[in-house]
């Protein structure tokens, strides 16, 4: 297996999470979306707001930008699930984008964060292990907070598990995606 392969799954299994949410949470009232709940955050839009600034904030500094604490300037920068649902995904894809492109000397590669007045210098295998852990420790916040609505929370730890074919083929294809393209060639 390829050393740069887990990234990439877990670059497209991230995607894959964030439709799934944001695809339930779209069911929500905008009431239900910006009551206040019990978490890091206080309601679900602020929660996946949140996980969208970071995005952008790493995202761009993977990508060789300066964004740096620009990022979350506005701390809730889309005020509906469709918008924010539209900005995940597009930011979902730059990332995508990113690990498509690495080989084993990218991984090792030295990314330059902006933290204002400092820059901190990580390897890119190390940032992208810290993106992920922060997508699903948010994530859980705001699956936990969905279940306290009238939406089912949808499964999100089960990425390529036979029970869910038919529904992960479904989203699969609205995501433009095949399994071959994120696992690589059926030996």
């Amino acid at each position: 297996m390829s050393d740069v392969l887990p990234f990439r799954t877990m670059a497209y299994n991230n995607a894959w999470a964030n439709h799934r949410l944001l695809s339930a949470c779209s069911a929500l009232t905008p009431e239900e979306f910006v009551a206040k709940r019990t978490g890091f955050f206080p309601s679900l839009r602020a929660t996946l707001n949140h996980i969208l600034i970071i995005d952008h904030f790493y995202v761009d500094a993977m990508e060789g930008g300066t964004l740096g604490p620009a990022a979350w300037a506005n701390q809730e920068p889309c005020l509906t699930i469709a918008e924010l649902k539209q900005t995940q995904a597009a930011v979902d894809r730059r990332l995508l984008s990113i690990v498509e492109t690495l080989d084993s000397a990218a991984l090792q590669r030295i990314v330059s964060v902006h933290r204002g007045a400092t820059i901190q210098r990580e390897r890119m295998d190390r940032l992208l292990l810290h993106l992920f852990q922060h997508q699903v420790h948010h994530r859980g916040q705001a699956h936990a907070m969905l279940s306290s609505t009238s939406i089912k929370p949808p499964q999100l730890d089960e990425f390529f598990s036979e029970g869910e074919a038919p529904l992960r083929a479904k989203e699969f294809a609205e995501l433009g995606w095949t399994e071959e393209e994120i696992w690589g060639a059926k030996s």
